[in-house]
């Protein structure tokens, strides 16, 4: 049931389809085929690489991830993947002649795919949301974790692929990658409320899937960090949000983001958590204030109660 090119794609739809695709399972959970290539190729849009691969340079490239990363005795076998992705509407086979074959069987899909050689990649519409958009890359690779790694550290597949990095949020790709703009300029303020509750939702679905004994670097996940900074600098308009700031930097950054830093009210090494209720954005002086200034533990309880009460005015507002 491939969908047309031309069909948009919304971060929820996608999320959406993620959560229905039909996958084999082994004994011990569903079989990982479907999310390595399809964390494969946020990868590759969030770098900015082409939407499309000859069908030799997939199957390499999608052979060795599935052999260093398969972690529910996955073969080296592309093939499945791709065709299964394809007939789910989410990948696309150019230069094939007739209909693919439904992703089962051994024999004929090996020689299908060697028959056709497809160039093959992501949908457009999903190779370009994946591209642009930071909040549906950390959506969608936090879909695939929910669904397929239970019981998996999924941190050095995300690693090896380029996605274990706070960039990952940023819209653009990396090549442009973002720190975490504010919205931009005439942005309304439901507009700027529904997006900070959607960057809370994701550093609160990571930081609940993080939970528990599975990641040693629990305390530094880099997704979760990115997606709490983004909601914060939302937060923030792009101004900093210490009550007694005399003034910050009215320069912006050559990307053309504020001057702020993102920091945490109380520190993750004692116990501080990557949530913006316990985040505040803050001018240099500020922040060197709160971290090197005399009255930095006074300070610390009051931006802890700024911090609070900026977040559950955010999610309130009308």
């Amino acid at each position: 049931m491939a969908s047309s090119a031309l069909t948009p794609v919304t971060t929820d739809g996608l999320v959406d389809r993620v959560g229905t695709l039909r996958v084999a399972h082994a004994p011990t959970g569903p079989r990982l085929y479907q999310p390595i290539t399809l964390l494969w190729a946020v990868g590759r849009a969030f770098r900015g690489e082409p939407r499309t691969l000859p069908w030799e340079e997939t199957r390499n490239a999608l052979g060795r991830l599935l052999t260093r990363h398969g972690l529910r005795g996955e073969r080296a076998r592309p093939d499945y993947p791709v065709l299964a992705l394809h007939n789910a509407g989410l990948w696309t086979l150019d230069g094939s002649d007739g209909a693919a074959p439904p992703a089962h069987g051994d024999a004929e899909l090996r020689r299908w795919c060697a028959a056709h050689r497809p160039v093959s990649g992501l949908a457009e519409p999903v190779h370009a949301l994946l591209r642009t958009s930071g909040e549906a890359r950390v959506a969608v690779i936090q879909a695939l974790v929910d669904r397929f790694y239970d019981g998996l550290d999924e941190t050095p597949l995300l690693e090896d692929l380029g996605l274990y990095d706070a960039a990952v949020a940023d819209d653009g790709h990396r090549a442009q990658a973002r720190t975490g703009a504010a919205p931009r300029s005439g942005a309304g303020p439901l507009v700027t409320a529904a997006q900070y509750e959607r960057w809370c939702t994701l550093a609160e679905r990571r930081e609940e899937s993080a939970r528990g004994q599975r990641r040693a670097r629990l305390s530094e996940d880099p997704i979760r960090s990115a997606a709490a900074r983004r909601a914060v600098l939302i937060r923030s308009g792009g101004r900093c949000e210490s009550p007694g700031c005399a003034g910050q930097p009215d320069d912006v950054t050559d990307r053309g983001d504020p001057i702020l830093e993102v920091d945490h009210v109380l520190e993750l090494t004692r116990g501080g958590r990557d949530h913006p209720s316990q985040m505040i954005a803050l001018c240099p002086n500020c922040h060197a204030v709160k971290t090197r200034g005399s009255t930095r533990d006074e300070l610390r309880a009051v931006f802890r109660a700024v911090a609070r009460e900026r977040h559950l005015a955010h999610l309130r507002r009308p």
